[in-house]
């Protein structure tokens, strides 16, 4: 399972060396290959994934680095696919999304977590009204185990990701409900926060535009991909950070003075 190819030449070694070698390998890919698609599908099928690609933007710009990331994880899947097709390398490509999760290293949802229990108000840029639809740690964990050694899935793509689509206000509304906390959100222009020199995605993990959108209908009907509720997950989660909270905040909750300070 690699967990850690980020460009071709890395799945291109990882084939060299195991060709011949290995029942099956597992590349976990991204949803973020849809993105760097001209138009970008949403929600994206795998059968969107062929087609031109976005021009690279400038380098300094802000969307580059996520633009690379898109980029070299497609040229990995490339590779993983060229070698099924001509040496029938055993190989799985999973796309996700944002992935959340107990203890999750990210620390994405973790950081609205903190923010809610200190009273708040959470920043939401632009509103927050926009949907999400991410996925469940445990979820894409019970998925590589079950396809672990499946022939039929060689050489295939799959997306994996959850049923709902909330908004990111609807995830925090579920939140503070769990939490039992009051909830208070104030929307803010992203040019405001960065006119003030706040970096909204830092402000707020789930308000950035490098975040896919995915259609997991394939994985449902072939592999039987079933995701656990949001609210259940959601609710997980919250209870693992509430039992064992983590010795400091996230470094993005660093300028928390300053996101007050600008409500």
């Amino acid at each position: 399972m690699d967990f850690a190819g980020f460009v071709g030449g890395d799945a291109a070694r990882a084939v060299r060396v195991l060709q011949g070698a290995v029942g099956h390998y597992v590349f976990i890919s991204t949803g973020q290959v849809y993105l760097v698609r001209a138009p970008r599908p949403s929600p994206a099928r795998e059968a969107d994934y062929d087609g031109p690609l976005m021009a690279e933007p400038p380098a300094g710009h802000p969307d580059h680095g996520d633009w690379a990331y898109g980029v070299g994880k497609r040229a990995a899947e490339d590779v993983l696919a060229a070698a099924f097709v001509r040496d029938g390398f055993p190989s799985t490509r999973l796309r996700v999304p944002v992935i959340n999760g107990e203890r999750d290293h990210t620390r994405r949802l973790e950081g609205y977590l903190w923010r809610l229990l200190d009273g708040g108000p959470v920043i939401l840029p632009d509103g927050g009204t926009h949907r999400v639809r991410h996925v469940y740690g445990r979820d894409v964990s019970r998925a590589i185990a079950s396809l672990l050694g499946q022939p039929r899935t060689f050489g295939q793509a799959y997306n994996l990701c959850q049923e709902e689509t909330p908004t990111l206000v609807e995830i925090l509304e579920t939140l503070a409900a769990q939490l039992g906390t009051a909830l208070r959100l104030h929307a803010v222009p992203r040019s405001d926060l960065e006119a003030a020199g706040l970096d909204p995605v830092r402000v707020s993990p789930f308000s950035g535009r490098w975040m896919s959108m995915l259609d997991p209908a394939r994985a449902k009907e072939e592999l039987s991909f079933r995701a656990t509720p949001l609210r259940e997950y959601l609710g997980s989660i919250a209870a693992s950070f509430l039992a064992h909270p983590p010795a400091h905040p996230p470094d993005a909750y660093a300028d928390r003075r300053r996101e007050r300070a600008l409500a």
